[in-house]
């Protein structure tokens, strides 16, 4: 057995079975599937059973505790030489096995990860979401485009990584978010090869409205800080931007009471993501929806992230006391 997909799910049959759907559909059949229901009150058992005579694929329920967790349990009762870690709300297309083979052919890698892109079956608000997400002008290109501003670390929704450093390292912490960043950086540490998959990329749905993704980012922004008290050096100043640009647009609406030409970065910032997110897309539509997209991106990110600042830097409270409502429910 080559592969074997860890898929963790909660309370998402609908998006499990379009997952599943497109690994029928694969070129490349040497894998196993894994799916592991995480505590949740609405199964996928029904749609992974209508699979079985397609896929060599195996279900699992467990209490709840979270995706690295999750992740793990899947890992153990696996079988593959390299675990393939997939969000549920991804599609691969079926080229997908046949590129991360053509990387590791070309040259070993003992984990790896690709980036994502928007199906054309998305909303609107989906497509301008995946903009935000992964244009240069919001998150310097670090997940997983061509342009970065720091170095590239696999993200769960499309990660893989060999059995033997998996089970070396312990696989994923018990941390509720960020868990995917922290094995990244536990990858890099233990001088395990670790590179971008360019051409094994999925399509990535992420959240479906724009208060689900306030809450994502705004999660992303305190994991943050809960990676820096762990490990210090992973900090970059790429994960400073958001939190500068949150107090920047504060400062500068501030300063519009007084002065209308304070305005004039936000509007030039507007502009500018409004019309690459238009021609990228094309769709004004969207370009539209993506700046609303960028702004919670950035402002969601950036308050969570002061946030943590205040509370774990300042106030020095642990994790879990300081979010416990956020994580740990």
């Amino acid at each position: 057995m080559k592969f074997s997909i860890i898929i963790p799910v909660y309370n998402r049959p609908d998006e499990v079975d379009e997952l599943l759907q497109s690994l029928t559909l694969q070129t490349f059949k040497d894998f196993e599937v894994i799916v592991v229901e995480d505590g949740s009150g609405i199964l996928c058992k029904e749609v992974v059973d209508s699979y079985t005579d397609r896929l060599d694929i195996k279900y699992f329920y467990k209490p709840n505790s979270g995706p690295g967790q999750t992740r793990n349990y899947g890992a153990e009762r696996s079988k593959g030489d390299y675990l393939i870690i997939l969000d549920s709300d991804c599609i691969l297309p079926p080229t997908y096995f046949n590129a991360v083979e053509e990387e590791l052919n070309a040259s070993p890698a003992d984990a790896f990860g690709g980036p994502d892109r928007a199906h054309e079956s998305f909303s609107d608000i989906q497509k301008a979401i995946n903009y935000s997400m992964t244009s240069f002008f919001t998150t310097g290109g670090i997940r997983g485009g061509k342009k970065k501003m720091d170095k590239f670390y696999p993200r769960s929704f499309n990660m893989g990584v060999r059995r033997d450093a998996y089970n070396t390292l312990g696989g994923f912490s018990k941390m509720r978010f960020g868990e995917d960043i922290d094995f990244s950086i536990r990858i890099f540490k233990a001088g395990y090869s670790c590179r971008l998959f360019p051409d094994a990329w999925v399509y990535h749905k992420r959240r479906t409205d724009f208060r689900k993704f306030f809450k994502q980012v705004h999660n992303s922004g305190i994991a943050r800080i809960n990676l820096y008290k762990k490990y210090p050096e992973s900090l970059k100043l790429v994960h400073l931007l958001p939190a500068a640009f949150t107090l920047g647009i504060a400062f500068f609406l501030v300063g519009g009471i007084f002065c209308l030409y304070s305005l004039l970065p936000i509007l030039l910032y507007i502009v500018l993501v409004a019309i690459d997110a238009s021609i990228q897309n094309k769709s004004p539509k969207i370009g539209v929806y993506a700046v609303v997209a960028s702004f919670i991106q950035l402002i969601g990110y950036g308050t969570g992230f002061l946030r943590a600042w205040w509370l774990r830097c300042v106030l020095r409270k642990d994790e879990f006391s300081a979010f416990n409502k956020n994580f740990y429910k």
